[in-house]
């Protein structure tokens, strides 16, 4: 259980950050059980992938504005992200489920690593990464400082643009 203290420790860090920086929140305090989060809807917006698979949850701060900022992605089974990278650090928290993710400036399911519950992992400042999922739902929680962004390698990739 130690293991998992210090992602959760960098949650309420961020949390007390954005609150002296004037970001919204929940509210002066945040405590929510995994069942309250599952229940929170999509909120979409800066940093998300713009994969169909892929829910955006932001829970605290503004991703698209500096500033520190954490959201959850709800990744369904099946999902296949393609390389991309994002402005700013950032730091995932695998909080259930299953996720392999890789680092390249292309999809090479051969350097995907098995990340399973209570894995951290890093997504450098424009440092190019890509992800998957197999038979089973992901939830990660992604802790970083905004603006972000999302940029992906092959412009074909990207699925905001009309192919």
């Amino acid at each position: 259980m130690s293991k998992l203290i210090f992602p959760f420790l960098a949650v309420f860090a961020v949390a007390a950050h954005a609150q002296q920086a004037g970001a919204p929140s929940f509210s002066d305090h945040f405590a929510k059980t995994p069942s309250q989060l599952s229940a929170i809807s999509p909120t979409g917006g800066a940093g998300g992938s713009g994969n169909a698979k892929v829910q955006v949850v932001t829970l605290l701060g503004d991703p698209s504005k500096p500033g520190p900022y954490s959201q959850l992605l709800r990744v369904a089974p099946h999902a296949s992200i393609p390389a991309h990278h994002h402005a700013g650090d950032r730091v995932g928290t695998v909080l259930s489920g299953t996720w392999h993710f890789g680092y390249g400036a292309k999809f090479d399911a051969s350097q995907l690593k098995t990340l399973p519950t209570g894995s951290i992992y890093t997504e450098p400042a424009n440092g190019a990464h890509f992800a998957q999922t197999g038979d089973e739902a992901v939830t990660v929680l992604i802790t970083g400082f905004g603006p972000t962004d999302t940029v992906y390698e092959d412009p074909a990739d990207d699925p905001a643009i009309k192919h």
